[in-house]
């Protein structure tokens, strides 16, 4: 029907997924939703308006939708252990502030989170977005072995008296001791919040620990290793509600009327689906599988002399520091690309350069986990990654802003025209199509 009535909106859709068949998808924070997923997301329940909360809404005809909601919330109890969930923030950026709306003051209450150039996320107080504009904010940093320093993270925390420290990364390739950044929170008298965006496929699966017995507040998006809708779930543990039993109700007012109008009813029919699946003995296989992946794609980068920052991965992804094969990070993103591999350019822990020409690139395994590839299509894709890195070896960005500007310009030509790039883009195709996805 779409391709009679709009084929423009059609052929763009079609070349989309038609490059998503055909590229490895290694940003960390992306995957392959399944068919069900996908076809929960494009229902009925689209055109309904839904503002408030199941038995408790300003619209009629909510009768259906409070049935799906409810459902959601029980799911994602059940699958991470929580008393209280709330589905209906639309994006992590959005459940990260109404956590901070129902807990602090504006102005007033100080955010702690790990800084962006050490893999914190921009909603972790960082003074560019708006959780370090409307709050005060004070950020960690990790150890010179890019690992998380608990001793100066609470010697900071005494010393600054925060009232909601942040744990759970966006660039944070090892194990996070949620336990330890529980005490350091109970010492200081503080709530802990933990971001498990990246990491909750994997709490889920049991291949790494989960915050809820630490934390007061535990968030994530739906869409990464959870493998299920752009969306996202804010939860309260029993814990939380020990120290705030009115913790809930301030962050169902957060969201409405505080953040949003009504939910995406049809998003949270798909995350529903998403929660089912991730209760399968199927996705636990998967999760530890992600891992495998992870890690045996950073001993083989390593063969090749690639500075893996903290030395290696726990989790889903790895963060690459280029700087000892002098290739900038946004060059060597744009020759991945060129042949046919998906990264995000990235900071890494101390980098001098900016943020759109940093030292690092940041790849992950989730998506690639998804199409079925296990440790032995790692090796043969540490080798693409080497040759195409190697190829752009000869650029050098100039210092000068303007000259770098003029100079990126014209290399950018090069690098997508490059012969051997493009080579190497077939035989990454040609992987793909032994791993097919939908």
């Amino acid at each position: 029907m779409l391709k009679k009535t709009d084929p423009q909106v059609f052929n763009l859709i079609q070349k989309e997924e038609k490059r998503q068949k055909e590229v490895l998808e290694m940003i960390p924070s992306e995957n392959y939703a399944s068919k069900e997923v996908l076809e929960a997301l494009g229902t009925v329940l689209n055109n309904k308006y839904s503002e408030g909360y199941p038995k408790k809404r300003y619209y009629q005809g909510n009768a259906v939708i409070d049935e799906v909601e409810i459902l959601a919330e029980e799911r994602a109890q059940k699958l991470f252990g929580v008393p209280y969930v709330n589905v209906q923030a639309l994006s992590g950026s959005v459940m990260n502030l109404a956590v901070y709306f129902a807990l602090l003051k504006p102005l007033k209450g100080k955010i702690m989170g790990l800084a962006l150039a050490f893999g914190g996320h921009l909603t972790h107080g960082q003074p560019q977005s708006a959780s370090g504009q409307f709050f005060k904010s004070c950020l960690y940093t990790l150890g010179k072995d890019g690992k998380l320093d608990f001793a100066a993270i609470e010697k900071q925390a005494i010393k600054e008296k925060p009232d909601i420290i942040v744990c759970g990364f966006t660039a944070y390739p090892r194990t996070i001791d949620f336990k330890r950044f529980g005490e350091i929170a109970d010492k200081v008298g503080a709530y802990l919040l933990a971001d498990i965006s990246h990491i909750a496929g994997l709490i889920a699966a049991g291949v790494h620990p989960s915050p809820v017995p630490y934390a007061h507040v535990v968030t994530t998006t739906t869409h990464k290793t959870l493998r299920g809708p752009r969306g996202a779930l804010i939860m309260v543990t029993e814990k939380g509600i020990k120290k705030d039993p009115d913790l809930p109700k301030k962050i169902d007012t957060a969201i409405i009327p505080g953040l949003q109008g009504g939910p995406h009813d049809n998003q949270t029919a798909a995350i529903a689906v998403a929660l089912k699946e991730a209760a399968t003995p199927a996705f636990k296989k998967y999760g530890a599988q992600i891992v495998k992946n992870s890690q045996k794609l950073s001993e083989e980068l390593a063969r090749y002399s690639f500075d893996l920052v903290s030395g290696g991965s726990d989790n889903h992804l790895l963060l690459v520091d280029l700087r000892n094969k002098k290739v900038n990070g946004a060059i060597a993103a744009l020759a991945l690309e060129t042949a046919g591999i998906v990264v995000n350019k990235n900071a890494v822990p101390n980098d001098s350069l900016p943020p759109f020409y940093p030292s690092g690139i940041r790849l992950g395994t989730p998506a690639i986990t998804t199409r079925g590839m296990k440790e032995k299509e790692m090796i043969k894709v540490a080798r693409f990654i080497s040759q195409a890195v190697e190829e752009v070896g000869k650029y050098q960005l100039p210092e000068d802003k303007e000259r770098r500007r003029q100079y990126w310009q014209k290399i950018k030509k090069e690098i997508t025209a490059n012969k051997k790039l493009l080579a190497i883009g077939k035989q990454v195709a040609a992987l793909c199509r032994n791993y097919p996805i939908y």
